[in-house]
């Protein structure tokens, strides 16, 4: 295997994950067997426990990993289903290391970073890639050079040269250069600085990608590879474009993909990017616009929503379509004082409305009178995981006479519990990774919507991802049933776990209302988007036309 270490210096938030799912695209599009391995310093054993509002979203793998965002950046970039365990945090590595210690494992050692955390490290990082079958790993180093978390993770991979041989070992640098306006000029200093930091690790960079608003000029690119020693064929410049999906095509343009062939001894191949052209034709030049309200609560924060925003840019994709972004705070709508005409004026003008998942009482009130004007409006709308529960809650209250209706998350003493918790979870103690996680099948009615959308009208088995505790009440489901709810699709028996289960829903007659207990965003891609977001870009530009 060649393994490609992504590193980050000055601050944070720099693109790193786009980076590095890029090059993994443009070699992917070379026809390379490629992974990707996201390394967090934090203590934390997963993300699941974390704020949104602080890390952005939890994407949420196939086998029920919850990991970081760029996690979900690499499935999308490289269409690929990124394996467990390839998401190393501090928490996994040291709470491995002690398990072992316990066990005896290193009789009569003395336990130390060096060499048995950062072997314990190495270690993952080779299994993430044998369990993938990947010829090339891509490996992104969270945070910045210089931070005390990440020096055992610089030190394990300054020796994954030794221990592999330079020809199979690539370092990537990403650092900043910003540009000054009242002195109209980059500067370069802080590039230079970030460089001599790594250094001081052991670690010298093949390549130094920078990160700049606009292409850097030659000199500045030249006085980069002067001060860096690092040769001027090999500084890339990642600067600012309209849209993520440009960034393999912008550093193809520069040769990124060749340089690294040339590094890690590959045979020079041809890559074919007709996706990413194709993408990038209709994000810039779309045949027609739709504007989207998402009616959330961490609308201030919209990597909080990452996939989400991503799936609707890929369901405009497949419709030649550019997708625009209401963002409506569902805490403002909860406010007694905003009357219903208040929140008529600020959804009427959406051609579809989607209310995503979330945890706690927060803006619950908001999202029910989102739910409940686009299916009084006819407005298109997709609920996401708590935006399926959200949508039968608001249906049992209105439509099937059962006042008060609620959550058991929202309102333990509500008369009526329609959501509640899964039974499987009233004997869960912990918080981390005790979800109903990764992939489950639906089995989809014949003749429903959902059902069409998946290209099964005549009704069969999906499989879509999952996080979360709360179900439909199943002693509800006839009573939403009387009233003319739609249950489309269930949870068929899995290990004698779950049979019957609501996982789709949807109401006769509307132009598009459908919900779904899955998070299908965590599946979309932009070669192949996810069906219901498709389907409710579709609807809303049939409602436009109309």
């Amino acid at each position: 295997m060649k393994y490609i270490f992504v590193t980050g210096g000055v601050v944070s938030s720099l693109g790193k994950g786009v980076a590095s799912a890029s090059l993994g695209a443009l070699l992917r599009a070379r026809g390379y067997r490629v992974t990707a391995v996201k390394i967090d310093p934090y203590i934390n054993i997963d993300a699941g426990t974390m704020r949104p509002y602080e890390h952005g979203e939890v994407f949420v793998t196939a086998s029920g990993a919850e990991t970081d965002l760029d996690i979900g950046n690499y499935e999308r970039f490289l269409d690929l289903d990124i394996p467990a365990g390839s998401n190393i945090t501090t928490g996994q590595v040291y709470q491995e290391v002690i398990r072992k210690e316990r066990a005896g494992d290193y009789l009569s050692q003395t336990v130390q970073v060096i060499p048995h955390v950062t072997d314990e490290i190495k270690h993952r990082v080779r299994a993430a890639g044998e369990r993938a079958g990947a010829e090339i790993v891509l490996i992104e180093v969270g945070g910045t050079v210089g931070d005390i978390e990440s020096l055992p993770f610089l030190e394990a991979i300054r020796q994954f040269k030794f221990d592999e041989g330079d020809e199979n070992v690539l370092y990537l640098h990403l650092t900043l250069v910003p540009y000054l306006g009242t002195s109209n000029e980059f500067k370069t200093k802080p590039t230079q600085h970030s460089v001599a930091e790594l250094r001081s690790v052991g670690i010298s960079p093949d390549i130094v990608m920078v990160r700049s608003k606009e292409k850097l000029p030659p000199e500045i690119t030249r006085k980069i590879a002067a001060f860096t020693s690092v040769r001027e064929n090999r500084v890339f410049s990642s600067f600012d474009v309209s849209h993520v999906y440009e960034v393999p095509l912008a550093l193809e343009e520069q040769g990124l993909g060749k340089t690294v062939e040339d590094i890690l001894g590959l045979e020079r191949i041809h890559p074919n990017l007709g996706v990413w052209q194709n993408a990038v034709k209709t994000i810039k030049q779309p045949a027609r616009e739709v504007t989207i309200a998402i009616a959330g609560k961490y609308t201030a924060m919209p990597d909080a929503y990452l996939s989400l925003m991503e799936s609707l840019t890929h369901a405009g994709i497949a419709n030649d379509a550019k997708v625009n972004i209401q963002w409506v705070n569902a805490e403002d709508l909860a406010d007694p004082s905003v009357t219903d005409a208040d929140v008529r004026a600020r959804l009427e003008g959406a051609d579809g409305i989607l209310v995503p998942g979330g945890f706690g009482i927060r803006g619950i009130e908001g999202k029910i009178r989102a739910a409940q004007y686009a299916r009084e409006s006819g407005t298109p709308y997709l609920g996401i995981c708590l935006g399926m529960q959200i949508a039968v809650i608001e249906y049992a209250r209105h439509k099937a006479g059962l006042e008060g209706a609620n959550s058991a998350e929202f309102d333990e003493y509500a008369p009526h519990k329609v959501i509640d918790l899964m039974p499987e979870q009233l004997e869960v103690a912990g918080m981390g990774g005790t979800m109903r996680l990764g992939d489950w099948p639906m089995d989809l009615q014949g003749g429903t919507k959902i059902a069409e959308l998946y290209g099964v009208p005549q009704g069969g088995t999906v499989r879509e991802r999952h996080r979360h505790r709360f179900e439909v009440n199943p002693a509800y489901t006839q009573q939403l049933k009387d009233a003319g709810l739609v249950i489309s699709g269930v949870t068929p028996g899995v290990e004698g776990r779950g049979a019957g289960l609501v996982e789709t829903i949807e109401i006769p007659g509307h132009p598009y209302f459908v919900a779904l207990q899955a998070h299908p965003e965590f599946k979309s891609r932009p070669m192949r988007p996810s069906p219901p977001f498709a389907g409710l870009i579709k609807a809303a530009l049939d409602a436009q036309q109309a």
